[in-house]
């Protein structure tokens, strides 16, 4: 099946509060299906949904993904990163964007952005989709902040020709669709001597992960008013199971899907998490 022709680097910028704006990309079908707002993990950055967000179109849904605060092309929009926050941006980009309400879909730690943000604007909210994200619960994944910290620092990266990134990235992703390994390479910015630099900057990589140790998912799961989908990647009966569980009890209306993928599946295997998407959309009352 041939995807339609996409500019994914023609970004929309959003203002979500005074001197502060978000890059968005885009994608609309031109009908009164529900819209998907699409939202990244961690040091990662809109284009990761690419292959998902074209999909969606040709289903005939609209979709913007974001580059959330500190990421991608938003990378000079600064703040505290606490989930508040951050969920009043995206209930900006959803009133910007869109005229109903919509299915907020956030891998990873975007995953957990997405049920806050359904938490605090549910009137703007008809479903939500975790992309292998949404339980994490560092405050029980690690004995301590210090260990969360030391085990989730990104590699240092900064000053590496994009030359040998691009070669490590085709390797390391060799399973994934090009698209997929474009949208990784976005995690960086390139400069003018021809080497890179993430867009997000260490320090608040690090200020994330100490608001992600402070986040309860399954408070704000239980206060949570629409369905849940969970697209959960692994061994169902790991301790990361565990974790889906309680995030699919905890909801009033959560159900899982597993599959056999990597952690950035939303990017590895568009058509799955597509069509997964559309049927829970279709769903939807």
């Amino acid at each position: 099946m041939a995807l339609p022709q996409s500019d994914p680097d023609r970004y929309t910028h959003v203002q979500v509060a005074p001197g502060v704006e978000l890059a968005t990309i885009p994608r609309l079908a031109g009908n009164d299906s529900v819209p998907f707002v699409l939202v990244h993990g961690l040091a990662s950055n809109a284009r990761l949904w690419d292959g998902v967000g074209e999909r969606l179109q040709m289903a005939g849904h609209d979709s913007v993904a974001v580059d959330q605060r500190g990421h991608g092309r938003s990378a000079a929009a600064t703040c505290d990163f606490d989930f508040a926050t951050l969920s009043d941006d995206l209930a900006a980009v959803i009133r910007a964007s869109f005229n109903r309400p919509v299915v907020l879909a956030g891998q990873s730690w975007g995953g957990n952005v997405v049920v806050e943000a359904a938490r605090h604007h549910p009137d703007l909210v008809a479903g939500v989709v975790c992309v292998d994200g949404g339980f994490l619960k560092l405050s029980e994944s690690f004995d301590s902040l210090d260990q969360a910290l030391t085990a989730l620092h990104p590699p240092p990266l900064a000053g590496t020709p994009l030359t040998v990134i691009r070669e490590r990235m085709t390797s390391h992703f060799a399973d994934f669709p090009p698209e997929g390994v474009e949208g990784q390479l976005a995690n960086f910015e390139v400069r003018d001597d021809g080497t890179v630099k993430p867009w997000l900057s260490l320090d608040k990589h690090l200020e994330i992960i100490r608001r992600m140790w402070e986040h309860d998912p399954f408070s704000a799961a239980a206060e949570l008013t629409v369905p849940v989908l969970v697209l959960a990647v692994g061994d169902p009966d790991s301790p990361r199971g565990e974790l889906v569980s309680r995030l699919v009890a905890a909801a009033p209306d959560g159900r899982a899907e597993w599959m056999d993928a990597h952690h950035d599946v939303h990017a590895q295997e568009p058509d799955a998490v597509a069509t997964l998407m559309t049927a829970f959309a279709g769903g939807l009352a």
